[in-house]
């Protein structure tokens, strides 16, 4: 097993001592460096480049923003965004993603010792991850596709702990929907994809893995940035054209159909394919509720989370589409779910929103 060495940059003793300790628990992971703020860090990085920074946002004399962008600049090198939870903090944390951070977590809370299990496990996850990803893929947005060119017509617990006893799908409906599932590296693809699409786009369900509170910040960037609406679903949300709605961090996102509408529930419950919200149970969900009239997408992202749901999809009818090795930041999800023979078809990040379109 390779080992990963990461530079902690925080101003917090605290906080660098507890993901310190964190790491040190780890056989892969070794912290070279725990420093107060960027300046200490430039210094500590002419003696031994990291292979994973884990970044605070707010610190003095350089704000971990600037020094993102100065990395990414000069070296790009693999980023995890620690930042604390809150909604202030959530919309600072956007223009980490928007500069090339590749994964958010939540600061450990350090008196919450029953949930420290689970936010170690997320802290390990984003490192391993982000050492993964290959960030010289990083890409901003790009033109929006016009309806003219866009064509024409321990235990791993499963999605069975959070839905309901299977149903069939409706086979008689018009509606078309599209279900998008991502990780490591979504946030600049899904960015990439959502600017492109024009109001007459289907309605669209994703799941993107982030912590709670970042989501909705992350909805309402793009929101501002993209011609379709974003917005972070709530129960009872309408899955309709011309909008995409984004799992809550820290929930679980499930698709249903009342009458000829497709609505979201927003559920609690565990950790699913170690997620929440979980791709397996959104795209288990649509397989049950929508079946041949959802378009089901998996992209950038470790690990294998969504690629049995896709399968389900895949055995229920619907087209299904993986994003490519060559433009994914990590070729994990997409990988598994190709194993699985769950994908129709693997494309460039850059033709995904044309096939979107062509389905519709």
């Amino acid at each position: 097993m390779k080992q990963i060495n990461v530079l902690l940059v925080d101003d917090s003793a605290v906080i660098r001592q507890v993901l310190s300790s964190i790491f040190s628990a780890t056989k892969d992971i070794k912290v070279i460096a725990a420093v107060a703020d960027p300046i200490f860090a430039m210094k500590r990085m002419e003696q031994q480049w990291p292979d994973v920074i884990v970044l605070d946002v707010e610190m003095p004399r350089m704000d971990g923003i600037t020094f993102l962008r100065k990395i990414m600049t000069e070296r790009p090198t693999p980023v995890v965004i620690c930042s604390t939870l809150t909604e202030a903090g959530a919309e600072t944390t956007m223009q980490a993603v928007e500069a090339g951070a590749v994964e958010i977590v939540c600061k450990p809370k350090v008196a919450a010792k029953d949930n420290l299990k689970e936010q170690s496990t997320e802290l390990v996850d984003a490192v391993r991850a982000a050492a993964s990803a290959n960030v010289s893929k990083f890409k901003l947005k790009s033109k929006p596709v016009s309806p003219e060119t866009s064509g024409k017509p321990a235990v791993k617990l499963t999605a069975d702990a959070i839905l309901a006893k299977p149903t069939s799908a409706m086979k008689q409906t018009t509606q078309q929907i599209v279900a998008i599932g991502t990780s490591t590296g979504g946030t600049q693809a899904l960015e990439s994809i959502l600017v492109r699409l024009p109001r007459v786009s289907p309605g669209i369900v994703i799941v993107q893995h982030m912590p709670e509170k970042f989501t909705a910040a992350f909805a309402q960037r793009l929101n501002s940035l993209c011609e379709i609406e974003v917005k972070e679903a709530e129960n009872g949300d309408r899955v309709r054209p011309g909008r995409a709605l984004i799992a809550p961090g820290g929930r679980h996102l499930v698709l249903k159909r009342s009458g000829a509408e497709y609505l979201v529930d927003v559920v609690d419950g565990p950790l699913v394919s170690r997620h929440r919200p979980s791709v397996d149970v959104l795209f288990r969900s649509v397989a049950k509720s929508a079946g041949k009239n959802a378009l089901g997408i998996i992209m950038t992202g470790m690990g294998d989370d969504g690629a049995k749901g896709l399968k389900e999809m895949h055995d229920m009818g619907s087209p299904t589409i993986a994003q490519d090795e060559a433009t994914s930041i990590v070729y994990g999800m997409p990988k598994e779910a190709v194993k699985l023979n769950a994908v129709d078809k693997s494309l460039p990040l850059d033709k995904i929103p044309v096939e979107i379109m062509q389905y519709a």
